[in-house]
């Protein structure tokens, strides 16, 4: 077997390899990966394993860190999606490919983590002899055949607020600008600032993902203001993902703009022939976690495939997790 990295894996073949592979998604292709290695704060790293000339398994891990000080003990690997494999039977390809990336992210990160889109409940003993150890996480994914079909999926209250904001003149749309996409950053990192507490990429990022059209950017009009939207990267005809959503939902009550931005990627998923859409997340099982309930009310099927984590320096992960939780307390 052979290990390739970054701009030696062919992209024909790389391309293909995620196309027939069943986990595949966006966050594993060649364009991600150079799209991340396109934006401050962010690189990635590719890495494939070759037998005869065609990939068993790869993975384009992303490293990620705030700017100042905090950039210290906010160092982290993010594998969005989790590795992708060809079962060989005896998991040969996924543990070289977990030894290689336990050793290039050595010194690059506190933490690495995989947000799994699927069940690889299966993997689990091959993640913990490499180091990795497995958390429950939720998600929640919508299928559907068409318009009626997702309309009936809605809860009542769901439908209602749809209703409701396009009889007020709510309008989505996709971004059409960089000025667009500006205004859309406004709202959400305000959201972050002042709500969620998390870190958020810097503008260009999201200005990176519009000019190489890696996502679908729906951004919600009222009264000539954006006032929400939602950033969701496609995945052929398979899947669209809820990557970053936001909204004015108490200054614009009657608009739920965030319920808009939600809904106007789902009405074009279905729209488009794409199967399902993903909501990246719901939280851990035990945890109160409101975002859960908002994601619920659109009828999805909850799943739980989980996340693995492995931690490579204890102490800086510590204290950027008691910085966390500071900052949870001082929310409330």
């Amino acid at each position: 077997m052979r290990i390739l990295l970054n701009e030696e894996i062919p992209v024909s073949i790389w391309k293909d390899f995620i196309n027939l592979n069943p986990y595949g998604s966006p966050f594993q292709t060649a364009e991600y990966f150079n799209f991340y290695n396109s934006v401050p704060g962010q690189s990635a790293i590719a890495i494939a394993i070759f037998k005869n000339d065609q990939i068993t398994a790869l993975s384009v891990v992303t490293l990620q860190k705030e700017c100042g000080i905090k950039s210290y003990f906010s160092k982290r690997a993010i594998i969005y999606g989790g590795p992708l494999v060809v079962d060989d039977g005896n998991g040969t390809s996924l543990n070289i490919l977990l030894s290689e990336i336990n050793k290039i992210i050595k010194g690059k990160a506190i933490y690495a983590e995989t947000r799994n889109f699927f069940n690889y409940e299966r993997y689990i003993p091959l993640f913990k002899n490499a180091g990795w150890m497995y958390q429950p996480y939720l998600n929640y994914q919508l299928y559907f055949n068409n318009s009626e079909d997702i309309w009936n999926k809605f809860n009542t209250n769901r439908k209602r607020q749809i209703k409701k904001a396009l009889k007020c003149g709510v309008i989505s749309r996709e971004a059409q600008s960089k000025e667009e996409v500006e205004a859309y950053y406004f709202v959400l990192k305000n959201l972050y600032k002042k709500r969620i507490r998390k870190p958020l990429p810097g503008k260009k990022f999201f200005i990176e993902l519009f000019n190489r059209q890696l996502a679908k950017i729906f951004l919600i009009h009222y009264k000539n203001r954006i006032i929400g939207g939602i950033v969701c990267p496609v995945f052929s005809k398979k899947a669209i993902y809820e990557f970053y959503v936001c909204g004015l939902d108490q200054e614009y009550k009657e608009a739920s703009p965030s319920v808009m931005a939600t809904y106007a990627a789902i009405e074009y998923a279905c729209l488009n022939g794409i199967s399902y859409f993903d909501f990246m997340g719901a939280g851990k099982p035990d945890d109160n976690y409101g975002v859960r309930d908002f994601k619920s009310k659109f009828g999805g099927n909850i799943v739980e495939f989980g996340r693995f984590k492995k931690i490579l320096e204890p102490n800086l992960y510590n204290l950027g997790s008691a910085v966390m939780k500071a900052k949870a307390r001082i929310k409330k």
